[in-house]
């Protein structure tokens, strides 16, 4: 077999290590955005601690850029934030809850905290909680991201 050139060795190792986008592709492994399924699943992923970055969209050309930039920064800021993606056509109650008609959004979930103040609730067993929701109006990048991060002080330590 040819052997590389030293322009291509370099290109190579520039791809492999350059910290921003260079406009080739990234092998990414796995994807690490979470699909939704059910409220049930989604209260059990906040309830590990840790911020949830949900996207909520709808079939259109935007969402296909959207999803490749979402799966760049899922595997940037795993497993210490996590990328939630909603469907929502087949989940319209969950999107309708959030009081939007302007698709896709993306919304950061933090801080489950159980409520001061229960109410009257109709089963014992059933606890309220309260959820900081911060809406994400940065560039939709992972650049975006980690910069609306630092912003909002969650934690994720700095990677290369």
């Amino acid at each position: 077999m040819a052997e590389h050139s030293f322009l291509d060795q370099m290109l190579s190792h520039l791809r492999s290590t350059c910290r921003y986008y260079t406009g080739y592709p990234k092998d990414l492994g796995p994807s690490r955005i979470i699909p939704f399924t059910s409220e049930r699943q989604f209260v059990e992923i906040l309830h590990e601690g840790r911020p949830v970055v949900v996207a909520f969209t709808i079939k259109c050309t935007y969402t296909k850029h959207l999803d490749s930039v979402l799966e760049e920064a899922a595997a940037t800021f795993y497993p210490h934030i996590k990328f939630v993606r909603v469907e929502c056509p087949k989940y319209p109650g969950f999107c309708i809850s959030r009081s939007r008609n302007d698709y896709p959004f993306i919304e950061v979930f933090t801080s489950p905290e159980q409520a001061k103040n229960q109410g009257k609730a109709v089963d014992p067993n059933i606890t309220k909680y309260s959820v900081k929701v911060l809406p994400f109006n940065y560039d939709q990048s992972v650049y975006g991201f980690r910069e609306y991060f630092k912003k909002h002080n969650l934690k994720f330590p700095e990677t290369n």
